[in-house]
């Protein structure tokens, strides 16, 4: 899995607010567009927000799913995006000095990705996720 790290200078709880608020994905997650729909129960286990990935008019519609979740500490998903493929997501989150750690582990798990060897997958997930970790943390702490 390609993991990537990012500290922002905020609380848990306020990264918390973010991750648990299904309607705020595409405002951190690089590569979504949109929200079509989020179930209830975001984020409990086996819920799902219904999301479009892509530049417009290219489109793709798929979902994203709660694997497991520890409400302030970690949520992780299975991510979708076919034909693209799919990738287990896990986030944790790590009190600080002054913020909160917020760890990204991703890694394809389904798709023509997987034929990528490991090291190019790890280094385009990484590059991607510094960024999604720079828009959450940045949502987190304009909630401050």
């Amino acid at each position: 899995m390609a993991t990537t790290t990012w500290t922002a200078e905020t609380t848990p709880d306020k990264v918390w607010d973010v991750l648990s608020d299904g309607w705020l994905f595409p405002l951190w997650v690089v590569g979504a567009c949109r929200i079509r729909g989020v179930d209830d129960a975001w984020p409990a286990p086996g819920a799902r927000l219904h999301h479009s990935v892509g530049l417009w008019p290219v489109l793709l519609d798929d979902h994203t799913e709660v694997i497991s979740c520890q409400p302030g500490d970690s949520l992780e998903l299975q991510a979708r995006a076919w034909p693209l493929g799919e990738a287990r997501v896990l986030l944790r989150l790590r009190p600080t000095d002054g913020g909160t750690e917020i760890e990204l582990q991703e890694d394809v798990t389904d798709g023509p990705g997987t034929a990528l060897p490991k090291p190019l997958r790890a280094g385009a997930l990484h590059w991607r996720n510094k960024e999604t970790l720079r828009r959450l943390a940045m949502l987190a702490e304009g909630r401050s």
